[in-house]
């Protein structure tokens, strides 16, 4: 079974000031989809956190990753630095179709900044989604269409 995990990024939420909201929902999404999937990772703002996480998760052997928040314009969204940091190719086009679904949706959509990647040599796919549960309701539908694909493809499957 393909692992995956997601990782919730809120100053909030890591420190207890609300629930994680928006984490469940990819959760949900992926455990549907047929994907093995722990509960959400939560972790403050910032692209030291998200480096942190993502590179635990790579190295522990999850092959889909989500992130969650800090996609935004707000001085503490630095998620897509962060996965930048960790992320050897990017694939545009999964963010690309993100931000017009969201676009489409509400204006605000137009705001958020995350990217989607794959980490080498590992064969890891990468998403940022928004931090709304909304948007990640939104999302997830987008990253499930083509996420078995790219796992096939990263460990050496034929296209």
């Amino acid at each position: 079974m393909t692992r995956a995990a997601v990782v919730t990024v809120s100053d909030r939420a890591a420190h207890g000031a609300r629930e994680d909201a928006s984490g469940p929902v990819a959760v949900a999404a992926l455990r549907e989809a047929g994907f093995s999937c722990d509960d959400a990772v939560i972790v403050p703002d910032g692209a030291d956190s998200v480096e942190r996480a993502l590179t635990a998760l790579v190295v522990a052997g999850v092959q889909l990753v989500i992130t969650t928040g800090g996609t935004g314009v707000a001085p503490r969204d630095q998620t897509p630095e962060g996965t930048a940091r960790v992320v050897t190719r990017e694939v545009p086009g999964i963010a690309e179709e993100l931000r017009r679904r969201g676009a489409a949706e509400k204006p605000a959509g137009m705001l958020t900044r995350g990217i989607a990647g794959v980490v080498d040599p590992h064969g890891v796919l990468v998403v940022n989604l928004p931090g709304s549960p909304a948007g990640v309701a939104s999302g997830m539908p987008v990253v499930l269409s083509v996420a078995r694909h790219v796992v096939d493809q990263l460990g050496g499957g034929d296209h």
